[in-house]
């Protein structure tokens, strides 16, 4: 890390994030499966969380960048066609089954951990568990009675979800699908070939390849940040000794941003793409890449958005998920998504899937101090946000789209209702 490093210009950092994110212009890619595999190709790998208020993590991730998205095409990938698989990266992740050997350091630590643990608290439920899936095949929580609950990571939980949760983790098992949000699990000799299971590259090259994908992800990332961002790379000077080693073999390049202190990373593949985006901001070209600009509803755990830092400095925007925070204290909503116009984050949408009604459900949208839709200054606007909303209707397969009944938003839901 001696070498000098680029000076990067905040507009020409915004434009590139934005474009190697494949979101200049939003939902820009074939719909078609083989998008997906684009998408998590240029990302490395997408955080799974179940909820399902708005759609499920990954698939408001994809949905942002791949016209016509369906759940299902992922789901398939997943766990028909298995050349994505889950396991444990940045939290919980969907990363290439290709690149399982060098994620497999996860299964290691989580089986060591549990073998001096649950593994032997509650030996004969596991012996047991494991017995039932090698006879009858694939296996849920609910296939077995209940048993006592016992501690479990955030809550008292049923012995036998713990326990295939415990056996998951440590790799014994793995994921064969999921119906609905309940995990089905079966051997994972079953479920990858032989000859992958069989590639142990060392620690140091594991954690090395996880401390890439997350540059691989954000696109921009420091050598710092919040301790979610480094999950499973090892501590701190570990860490630095590996980030100076992907710089000197030429994988990532240390980057001077304007407003940063310190030294930002790009992957060095993508240095073309830094070289575009300064090129079109300096040719004062318009939208990102030439485009009309678009709107894309982010995902809160969107690559994208993982520093939250990098956001406030970079863009001046300030987000916060606030699912885990009390109502009363919450400053916008439960499942509230950054909102995102060409290569600027003008302000947040919280969308619901109301399927008992077959409606998307706006309920409430929240603009960025000085960013005004109708002002005449983004007079594409009401275009673009009305496709986002299409967009996101579209993929639920629901009938309509209902905005917020207040006074401040009229002349948006008056807007919407004459698009759509």
């Amino acid at each position: 890390m001696n070498s000098q490093p680029r000076v990067v210009g905040a507009p020409a950092a915004r434009r590139f994030l934005v474009t190697r994110h494949l979101l200049a212009p939003p939902r820009s890619l074939p719909a078609e499966p083989a998008s997906v595999m684009r998408v998590v190709d240029r990302l490395g790998s997408l955080q799974f969380d179940p909820l399902e208020v708005a759609g499920r993590n990954h698939d408001v991730t994809l949905l942002a960048r791949v016209a016509g998205y369906r759940r299902a095409w992922t789901d398939a990938l997943l766990y028909r066609d298995r050349v994505l698989y889950e396991t444990y990266n940045k939290m919980l992740s969907i990363v290439p089954t290709a690149e399982l050997p060098w994620y497999r350091i996860t299964w290691d630590v989580n089986h060591a951990s549990h073998r001096g643990g649950a593994f032997d608290d509650h030996a004969p439920l596991v012996e047991e568990l494991l017995a039932r899936i090698q006879a009858d095949g694939p296996l849920s929580s609910t296939d077995v009675e209940p048993r006592a609950a016992i501690d479990w990571y955030w809550r008292p939980t049923n012995q036998v979800r713990a326990l295939l949760e415990a056996l998951g983790e440590a790799g014994i098992l793995a994921i064969a699908r999921r119906d609905g949000n309940r995990r089905v699990y079966d051997l994972t000799e079953r479920l990858f070939p032989a000859d992958l299971l069989a590639r142990r590259p060392d620690e140091r090259e594991q954690r090395r390849h996880k401390l890439l994908s997350r540059y691989r992800g954000n696109g921009l990332l420091g050598a710092t940040g919040d301790y979610s961002l480094w999950t499973g790379t090892g501590k701190t000077p570990y860490r630095r000794e590996l980030l100076a080693q992907l710089v000197d073999e030429g994988v990532l390049t240390p980057v001077e941003v304007e407003g940063f202190r310190g030294p930002r990373f790009v992957v060095s593949d993508e240095l073309p793409i830094l070289d575009a985006a300064e090129a079109d901001v300096a040719a004062a070209a318009g939208g990102p890449n030439g485009h009309v600009p678009g709107v894309a509803f982010l995902a809160p755990l969107d690559p994208l958005a993982w520093d939250r830092d990098l956001l406030l400095r970079l863009w001046g925007f300030d987000y916060r998920w606030e699912v885990y925070v009390p109502a009363a204290k919450r400053r916008f909503g439960y499942y509230v998504l950054p909102l995102l116009y060409g290569d600027r984050f003008v302000g947040r949408i919280e969308p619901r899937i109301d399927r008992a009604t077959a409606t998307l459900r706006v309920l409430g949208v929240w603009w960025e101090d000085g960013f005004d839709p109708f002002d005449g200054s983004a007079p594409g606007f009401a275009d673009a946000f009305t496709d986002a909303l299409r967009a996101h209707r579209d993929f639920a397969g629901l009938a309509k789209v209902s905005m917020p009944r207040v006074a401040r938003h009229r002349e948006l839901a008056r807007a919407v209702r004459e698009r759509l």
